[in-house]
């Protein structure tokens, strides 16, 4: 089985946008970016509590 080349995903590229329209296609990925933005927000305030955490148990 084969890969997907440049012809096959520039033929599913033409059907997401008849199918979707231009204007929701980048109000999805608009929301996208902003899920991204905030799952990447949340696992980093995670590890900077993890991290007080254990310094707060080593310091008692």
């Amino acid at each position: 089985m084969a890969g997907l080349g440049v012809p096959e995903l520039l033929i599913i590229l033409a059907v997401v946008l008849l199918v979707f329209g231009v204007g929701r296609i980048s109000k999805i990925g608009s929301e996208l970016g902003k899920g991204i933005s905030a799952f990447r927000e949340g696992v980093r305030d995670s590890s900077k509590e993890e991290d007080e955490q254990k310094n707060s148990d080593i310091e008692a």
